[in-house]
Order: C-alpha cells, then sequence, then structure tokens
C-alpha cells in the first residue's frame, strides 16, 4: 500500500522541531512492507502546493497526519494551531479519496475531541509504529480493526489499553535520511528518544497519558548506533528528549559511558528533573558530549512544588544548578508561575531564588495550560476555573486567583532588566 505521511506543524516556538515520531511510524511501515513518503510542511511556506504536488505524483492509498501542538500554551497571546491542521485534512479530502488518519502527540492528548473537530476519518491515539502498521493490515483486510490499539473513530470513546504502551525493543528509530531540513533552520538539534513513559505524575502533565507511568528505556547499545548512523549522514547535534534524562538515574550513567566509549565527538542536550543527580552522572554527561541542559524547576516556593506535585525541593535544584555550572554544561532554567496556592509573596521568592542560581538562560511563562486527566484539571473545575464538560481542546490555563494582571506587570518589568530571561 501507498502511505502518504504528513508532519502538519509549522511552528518554531523556541526551535526548529523535526517530525520525530512520524519519522519513526514511517520506517516502522517501511519495514512492514509497504511504499511511503514523508512530507514535512516546516519552512515549506506554500503548504497547500507541497500538498497537492505529494497527492497527485504519489496517489496514497492511506493519508497519516500528525498534530504535533495543539496551540502555543501561551496564555498571554494565545494561538489555536489545529485551524490550519483540518484545512490540511479538507485539502487531502478534496485531492484523494484515501482514508485520512490523525495521529500525534497533540491529537493523543484529545482523541476523541481533535478528532470531531478536524473531520478526519479516524485517528491513532498514542504510539503510532505498531498501531498504525496494524491500521494499515486492517485496511487492506488482513487484519481486525478492532485489535488496532488506541484507534479513534468518530462518536466512539477511545482507551489505550495497557498493550499499546509495550517494549520499546524491536521498534525502529528515525532514519536520517527521512529528515526534511528547513533552509533556514539555522543551528538543528536531531531529537532522540531513548525512553518512554514518567512516573513523577506532575499536576499538570500530560506525559503519564500519552505514554503512561512506566518508564520503558531502549539499550544503550541501539541509542549509540542510532545516533551513529546520523553522525555518518553529517549531523553532530543532538537532543535527547525524554522528559526526564536522569531518572532511572542508573541508566543515564550507562547511556553516558555508552556514547562516551563510542568517541563520536557529538555535542548534545537534555532536560533533566532537579532531583536523581549526583556529579558522577554530570561528569559522564560533559565527557560523553552534553553542552545543554533544560532544568524545569518551576518554582522556588516549596509550597508551590508540592502543589505541583513535584518530587524535589529548592535545596535540590541548586546542587543540580552548580554541579552542571562546575562542569560548564550550559543552563536553561524554567520558572511557571500562578499555579495552584501561588501568592505575590511566592513570586517574589520564585523570582528571588531563580536569580541566585545564576542561569545561562531562564524561561517564565504565566498561567499553567491545563490539559484533561491531570490532577491539575481537577483543581481547576473543582474551582470553577473551567466547566465540568469542557473537554479542553480549545486552551484553557489555570491562574491562582489575586494574581491576575499583577503578575503579567510584575514579571515584565522584572525580565526588563535582565537579558538572559525570556518568555
Amino acid at each position: 500500500m501507498k502511505v502518504l505521511l504528513i508532519s502538519a506543524n509549522t511552528e518554531t516556538i523556541n526551535m526548529v522541531p523535526l517530525s520525530l515520531g512520524l519519522n519513526c511510524v514511517a520506517v516502522a511501515v517501511r519495514n512492514a512492507g509497504h511504499e511511503v513518503r514523508l512530507v514535512d510542511l516546516m519552512g515549506n511556506g506554500d503548504s497547500a502546493g507541497v500538498l497537492r504536488q505529494a497527492v497527485e505524483a504519489f496517489q496514497p492509498g492511506v493519508i497519516g497526519i500528525s498534530a504535533r501542538n495543539v496551540d502555543n500554551q501561551q496564555m498571554g497571546q494565545t494561538r489555536f494551531l489545529l485551524e490550519p491542521v483540518r484545512e490540511i485534512v479538507s485539502l487531502c479530502r478534496a485531492l484523494s479519496q484515501a482514508p485520512v488518519v490523525i495521529g500525534g502527540a497533540g491529537f493523543s492528548i484529545f482523541p476523541e475531541a481533535a478528532l470531531a473537530y478536524l473531520q478526519a476519518d479516524m485517528g491513532i491515539c498514542g504510539e503510532g509504529e505498531r498501531a498504525f502498521v496494524a491500521l494499515l493490515e486492517a485496511l487492506q483486510g488482513t487484519g481486525d480493526l478492532s485489535q488496532v490499539p488506541g484507534l479513534v473513530l468518530p462518536g466512539r470513546p477511545v482507551q489505550l489499553p495497557d498493550a499499546a504502551r509495550g517494549p520499546l525493543e524491536g521498534l525502529p528509530f528515525a532514519d536520517p535520511a527521512l529528515w526534511s531540513v528547513p533552509e533556514a533552520a539555522g543551528e538543528l538539534w536531531i531529537p532522540v528518544q531513548t525512553r518512554r513513559g514518567c512516573p513523577m505524575n506532575c499536576s499538570y502533565c500530560s506525559t503519564p497519558a500519552l505514554e503512561g507511568a512506566r518508564i520503558r528505556t531502549r539499550p544503550a547499545e541501539t541509542v549509540v548506533a542510532a545516533v551513529r548512523r546520523h553522525v555518518a549522514a553529517g549531523f553532530e547535534r543532538f537532543y535527547f528528549v525524554d522528559n526526564t534524562f536522569n531518572f532511572p538515574l542508573r541508566y543515564a550513567k550507562d547511556l553516558c559511558l555508552a556514547l562516551k566509549e563510542a568517541g563520536l565527538k557529538i555535542r548534545w542536550r537534555c532536560i533533566l528533573y532537579p532531583a536523581f543527580l549526583d556529579e558522577e552522572l554530570v561528569r559522564l554527561m560533559a565527557e560523553a558530549g552534553c553542552v545543554e541542559v533544560s532544568l524545569g524547576f518551576e518554582s522556588g516556593s516549596c509550597d508551590v512544588l508540592d502543589r505541583l506535585r513535584k518530587k524535589f525541593d529548592p535545596r535540590q535544584v541548586r546542587l543540580a544548578s552548580e554541579l552542571l555550572r562546575r562542569y560548564g554544561i550550559v543552563r536553561m532554567g524554567f520558572l511557571l508561575l500562578g499555579g495552584p496556592g501561588e501568592t505575590r509573596e511566592s513570586v517574589q521568592e520564585s523570582l528571588d531564588f531563580a536569580e541566585s542560581l545564576k542561569l545561562d538562560m531562564l524561561k517564565l511563562t504565566i498561567g499553567i495550560r491545563i490539559y484533561p486527566n491531570t490532577p491539575l484539571a481537577e483543581v481547576a473545575r473543582q474551582e470553577g476555573v473551567v466547566a465540568a464538560d469542557d473537554d479542553l481542546l480549545l486552551p484553557r490555563f489555570y491562574l491562582a486567583k489575586g494574581l491576575d494582571g499583577w503578575l503579567q506587570e510584575t514579571v515584565t518589568e522584572w525580565m526588563s532588566s535582565r537579558a538572559y530571561c525570556m518568555s
């Protein structure tokens, strides 16, 4: 079967993201014996023209569209990003009789609501490497549609079984030949995912709903092999997109040691959880080529951290920051202001704490995007911030009472004299 896969994302936000998930799905589809073409709309400008040419030339039997982002997650200047995806679905329908299947992280957070809004034929909620191949078999008549994990059909609720989050062994890595790099991309970082799932259960995070709470890791040697293939293709900068690179701690150390021993001379960045960190790991990270870390400490207030269900305190954040500085790793910190229990005093406490860390960069976010099936969504409903029947597809944000207006003014003024800060 001919399968056309489309990455609908055109938003760069903080960096130009490559479509990691769709690349992996494309490899899985190809490995299953299908003919696949991947079209990335990032940086193309004329999306309609690119799609028209691809559909007419390829004549696909199935069209898969990845919706990465639902919105830009900014309370002050919110942009809803599914409208252009709906236009892409509509265009594909006009150009082809092939069924249109939606997937991707953004879609998977709101499967039923997003499918209804986008008006596609069906969707895949969650991991697509196995599920999409199973769907293709069912559409060809050699499989059972009811056995496709995470399949979303119009008007039918979806339940994501545990079987849909199976072992990562055997799942393909991205193929460097399938990346579509925009001409104006600038410094490009190749995304690599070494594990899925997160047990941290932060109050606002959608990751457990997407990937499960159980961490599943890829064997370190397969990660190194995937990186080596990209190095051979001319890439040298990598972004480990795992939500918590340093957990499990032993796995992180083994991976860094394997990267170091491979001698690939790469540069990479990752996301660290402020707990579960020691000097041995930071040293191994630096020796393996780590040059930058995103440190999401979110608040300098113990009370706010507890309400966000964080499993660390400011003391651990300070220790992590100091270790990273000592080994020459650039530190990008994140503050998330306005959550449950936030007050003017705790905001000032967080700003003072962040400044004391002497970070290289600091991103401040006001208000927290409310996602379904999270503890924050329940708090928001109890407080009347959102209606009980709100599916939350259209962006809704939590901001503690008494901070509206004051928080934006305070943060704007505070950032104005600190060039290392961004919003």
